[in-house]
């Protein structure tokens, strides 16, 4: 049997080999992404693997993921889901278990977060029926404005929820001190940010609870997939209960009688000695991996360090062939004590009277150069957001500017020298065409 696995292996590798051979690079006819998947043989050959295996959810990939990702992060532990969407969903619900007691959070309470970034963020926060408390960015990290943090609490503030933009962090120092000091929960939403660190600490290992994203276009890849990263035992248990129909059993699939009292407790309403794996002490999901895209992520941790190095690479390079028309755009800092893993390169363009946002955008996606918006802007703005219950600090005038004048290019480890050299370039021609000499 294992003769025949290695013969199809070795096959896999030859198909591989024959089906994705690096295509050569033609200046304005290959399209440049603004991220996407960078794989080998070695991925095609773990999911046919665990294809053979036909353990068709979570298993013995899943396990071993779990425990390499935990030690990478330097974490206890970790839980893999099917989603970074899912990630954050399952951190925020975990905190509203009666197990937490006091430090509960319920519907009415308070998450203070920020409307610059991604909807996933904010969604798991009404989703448990709670209130956002947005926070404005600053300009050049688009972060969360420390300064006007204390304006934002109040009696029911219960956690703090935010992204780190493009892989750049907030102050994380300051953010875990006002959490801690006024007894809230930290949930550090990392999916853009693997690998960054923060004053000796990587990002994802400050908050209580810790989310990542393994979609294609982020860090490393799982084509779907996430986790949620934690150090306290009871928040491992909740949030697995959470991403496990809201079972109170902790049995891995496959497994029976874990806690030994399988058929021996009472529980709620059901009659004494009612089968443990049924026991359901939340309302929660079914939000597992399956093994074959584990399988992937085992593969793509391999070459996560490298991958960490390209972007930090790719980033300089596209840093210092822009860095001439600063006086035009706005270009991205880390924050102070910040490492960026970066995601991608923003640019806010500044206002001028030769050019707008919309006119290089236009020009840099003719040239075959991907560009994207920072996700919904203000979110606020946006139509599913328009009615929600929230608080507002202050006047949210930079999320604006970044819902208005900011773009965003790639820094993924797939793209080539020669692709950063087109898009330093296309930007030197648009400049040009704008009568622009600097």
């Amino acid at each position: 049997m294992e003769k025949l696995r290695n013969d199809i292996r070795r096959r896999v590798r030859a198909y591989f080999n024959s089906s994705f051979g690096r295509k050569k690079f033609v200046p304005g006819k290959t399209y440049i992404p603004y991220s996407g998947r960078v794989f080998d043989a070695q991925e095609m050959v773990n999911v046919v693997d665990a294809g053979l295996d036909f353990w068709l959810t979570t298993g013995r990939f899943a396990d071993t993921f779990e425990k390499d990702f935990s030690a990478f992060l330097g974490r206890k532990y970790s839980l893999l889901c099917n989603s970074g969407s899912s990630a954050n969903l399952l951190a925020l619900s975990a905190l509203t278990s009666a197990s937490l007691k006091g430090r509960r959070i319920r519907p009415g309470d308070e998450v203070i977060t920020t409307a610059c970034g991604f909807p996933t963020t904010l969604n798991p926060i009404l989703q448990n029926n709670c209130v956002p408390v947005f926070v404005d960015v600053e300009l050049g990290n688009y972060n969360i404005r420390t300064e006007v943090l204390d304006e934002a609490v109040s009696a029911r503030t219960r956690a703090l929820f935010i992204a780190h933009t493009l892989g750049n962090t907030s102050d994380l120092e300051y953010i875990s001190a006002f959490c801690k000091k006024r007894g809230i929960w930290f949930i550090e939403d990392s999916c853009d940010a693997l690998g960054t660190m923060f004053k000796g600490r990587l990002a994802g290992t400050i908050g209580d609870i810790s989310t990542f994203s393994f979609y294609p276009p982020h860090h490393m890849t799982m084509g779907e997939g996430g986790a949620v990263t934690m150090d306290e035992p009871l928040l491992r248990k909740l949030v697995l209960s959470f991403r496990d129909w809201g079972r109170d059993c902790w049995c891995g699939s496959g497994e029976d009688n874990s806690c030994g009292r399988r058929f021996t407790q009472k529980w709620g309403g059901l009659p004494f000695g009612y089968d443990h794996k049924y026991v359901y002490s939340h309302v929660g999901y079914n939000l597992k991996i399956t093994d074959m895209q584990a399988a992937i992520g085992c593969a793509q941790l391999e070459k996560l360090q490298s991958f960490i190095k390209k972007r930090k690479e790719n980033f300089n390079v596209l840093m210092s062939g822009l860095s001439k028309y600063a006086g035009f755009m706005l270009l991205p800092s880390a924050t102070p004590g910040a490492d960026p893993s970066w995601f991608g390169f923003p640019i806010l363009v500044k206002k001028n009277k030769y050019f707008t946002r919309g006119d290089i955008v236009e020009y840099l996606e003719s040239r075959k150069i991907a560009t994207r918006m920072l996700f919904g802007g203000n979110l606020l703005r946006q139509p599913a957001y328009r009615n929600i219950r929230k608080r507002v600090i202050g006047r949210l005038v930079n999320t604006d500017r970044v819902m208005n004048d900011l773009f965003w290019i790639g820094v993924y480890p797939g793209l080539t020298a020669e692709m950063l050299e087109y898009m330093i370039a296309s930007f030197e021609d648009f400049f040009r065409s704008r009568k622009i000499y600097v």
